[in-house]
């Protein structure tokens, strides 16, 4: 499965392991890897281009770089991405159907490269978008910088709830509680679990060397999610809008690295072109 955003009932360790300076240096270059294949695709998100198409051109910008698709047969997952449009909250399966203008559509891309995961996702504005999707992306990726600011030694893992938590809500907008962040580094999936808002009976000290991703899900209306029959496709009840940002970090000893910011500034749509 694509579990970027895995549920919280997946079993993880008790205890997020802590990792070196090798680590982050692999997690550099598998963050990089990963933001640079979503820089990529900002040329390619256009009306009339499949998400098929966009899943085709990571998997062979991945195997042109020596790595591959962590989602990729992903205990069954039958693609290299995850596409998510409008009402999609995530896990969206890339198939043939053209993408239509003023889709909003987040695309979801973990590669290994040299046995390290790098994890990220972003939002692209298929087209012209109405200004209520285009205000929602806005709001979402706030969140996912306020999180990740709030990582530091000393706090705990509901700093980083609590500070997304906070701007969806004051903006009238929802966290979806089903899926989460977790940790990462060798393996896809590790302790600590990342809830993108407060919860008391789960809290974790942050301490230097802990790897995981920061991955909120907000949406327009209603938090409640379901999915759909092919097991992976998770939307919103209401059908009401979702977005979501992500980056892969690493608490330092006097705060956070994000490892996969974009190489060419493309971290939030609308997306200027370099010529």
């Amino acid at each position: 499965m694509s579990y970027d955003a895995p549920t919280k009932a997946e079993q993880r360790p008790a205890e997020p392991p802590l990792h070196g300076a090798e680590a982050f240096e692999g997690m550099r270059r598998a963050g990089r890897l990963t933001a640079e294949a979503l820089d990529l695709l900002v040329e390619h998100v256009k009306p009339g281009v499949s998400t098929q198409a966009l899943d085709t051109l990571v998997a062979e910008f991945a195997r042109d770089n020596g790595a591959y698709s962590a989602t990729l047969l992903y205990r069954g997952y039958p693609k290299s991405i995850c596409t998510s449009i409008n009402h999609v909250v995530c896990h969206g399966i890339p198939n043939d159907k053209p993408l239509r203008e003023g889709d909003i559509l987040n695309i979801d891309v973990t590669l290994i490269l040299d046995g390290w995961y790098g994890d990220s996702s972003r939002m692209y504005f298929v087209g012209e978008v109405p200004r209520r999707a285009a205000r929602l992306c806005d709001v979402t990726y706030e969140c996912l910088m306020r999180g990740v600011e709030a990582v530091k030694p000393g706090r705990t893992t509901n700093a980083i709830g609590a500070a997304i938590q906070s701007l969806a809500e004051q903006e009238r907008c929802s966290v979806v509680r089903d899926f989460c962040g977790h940790g990462l580094g060798r393996v896809f999936h590790d302790a600590p679990t990342i809830l993108h808002y407060v919860e008391p009976s789960y809290d974790v000290p942050l301490k230097p060397g802990m790897l995981f991703t920061v991955e909120p899900m907000i949406n327009l209306g209603r938090p409640q999610v379901k999915v759909l029959s092919d097991g992976w496709t998770a939307v919103t009840r209401d059908r009401s809008l979702s977005a979501q940002f992500e980056h892969t970090v690493g608490v330092t000893e006097t705060g956070v690295e994000i490892f996969t910011l974009s190489p060419k500034g493309y971290d939030k749509p609308p997306y200027n072109i370099a010529p």
